[in-house]
């Protein structure tokens, strides 16, 4: 393996090259760099998941993702395989084999995950573009924790062949820029174009339950971005004012949903291999082994209707909301940590329910720690939406 230009720090990077895997010298986007989450195949490659143990047992795979396919066919060079979260069961970027990235926005402070050494290699400029994954919103909270922009795409638009799985049923393909039009320039390589929707937008929203579940500063920037928003489109901005009991139901249903697929792909061998994985991450797991099928079944209706009414919302409108509910705790601050992770799911279960595109941008608002707006469309109008957020980013 060449010897990367890049300082091999052991919490972002799992394997590193100069490149790791060239791309075709032919393809459109030669010159340009990609990291790739260590859920993601890639040909000679063992996938290590997060998980020392795991990795120990793997073999090296045949054959690359088809997402990672489709890049290195356009010329993007590999750069190297990044860290996540021990089977990308967190949002805060900790892994207790290996340590936590930094946060290239905010020195000291979580730099979010599952997603997170993706997420460091483009803050920290290691990378132009960096493959994440978000099931729960391990995209779009690393982006706005290091203030990058980043896409959680529509459910199963996205070629995920290659991928290990946390649940399926949630489980999307992502990625990370410091550009905007990266960011669209991607997706029109990973989107297959007779999927894609255009955006027809008659309203722009905003969730006052949303609202008052992020940190002020979050709370005042989210509205501000909307009003802009709609007066850009000339369209009214409407507030949906869900209820927060319907809004916590929708949540629980998700987590349930979640952590019972999680624990039938993964509870085997969690169950052959005690202490491998952090107790918190773990306890996520065996949540969806002591769940009871009835009550499985009946998280599964809830989820359905919740989908059913946010892709009705949304099919004529964009929703315009915080990407996380705070800004990113300390490091050090355990406490705070996992306090927020109940606020951030909060923000990001509707797309995840509705299997919705969101994208996560830096930059429309200001404050000593950084913050990202989402935007949320309806299915398939993820191209579109990168768009529209660029063009909110220039204004």
């Amino acid at each position: 393996m060449p010897e990367s230009q890049h300082p091999f720090d052991r919490s972002i990077w799992r394997v590193l090259g100069d490149p790791l895997v060239p791309g075709d010298p032919a393809g459109p986007l030669h010159g340009r760099t990609v990291a790739v989450k260590d859920l993601y195949a890639v040909a000679g490659q063992r996938v290590g998941a997060g998980v020392a143990a795991w990795l120990a047992e793997q073999q090296p795979v045949q054959r690359s993702a088809g997402v990672v396919e489709t890049l290195l066919a356009a010329g993007i060079d590999i750069t190297g395989i990044t860290r996540t979260d021990q089977f990308a069961f967190s949002m805060a970027g900790r892994n207790a084999d290996y340590g936590t990235p930094p946060n290239g926005a905010a020195p000291g402070r979580i730099p979010g995950g599952s997603s997170s050494g993706s997420a460091s290699a483009v803050a920290l400029g290691q990378v132009d573009v960096a493959l994440g994954t978000d099931t729960g919103g391990s995209v779009r909270v690393p982006a706005s924790y290091q203030a990058i922009f980043g896409i959680r795409t529509t459910h199963d638009l996205v070629d995920r062949s290659g991928l290990l799985d946390l649940a399926p049923s949630f489980d999307t393909v992502g990625w990370f820029t410091r550009e905007a039009a990266l960011l669209s320039t991607v997706g029109r390589l990973l989107i297959p174009e007779p999927r894609r929707r255009s955006l027809a937008v008659n309203r722009v929203l905003i969730i006052p339950e949303l609202q008052t579940s992020a940190e002020q500063d979050i709370a005042d920037t989210t509205t501000r971005v909307a009003d802009r928003t709609a007066e850009h489109l000339g369209v009214p901005l409407e507030e949906w004012d869900i209820d927060a009991g319907r809004l916590d139901g929708w949540l629980d249903a998700f987590r349930t949903i979640q952590a019972y697929e999680a624990w039938q792909i993964r509870g085997e061998w969690i169950m052959a291999h005690p202490g491998a994985l952090e107790s918190e991450i773990e306890a996520r797991f065996t949540a969806g082994r002591d769940g009871a099928a009835e009550q499985v079944e009946r998280a599964r209706g809830v989820a359905g209707e919740a989908r059913a009414t946010v892709q009705d919302l949304l099919s004529d409108a964009v929703l315009v909301q915080p990407a996380a509910a705070s800004v990113p705790p300390r490091a050090d601050d355990a406490d705070r940590i996992t306090g927020v992770r109940a606020g951030n799911l909060r923000q990001t279960c509707l797309a995840g329910l509705g299997g919705l595109p969101s994208v996560s941008v830096p930059g429309l608002g200001t404050g000593p720690l950084p913050y990202n707006i989402c935007f949320v469309g309806a299915p398939g109008t993820d191209v579109d939406l990168v768009e529209l957020a660029e063009r909110m980013t220039s204004a």
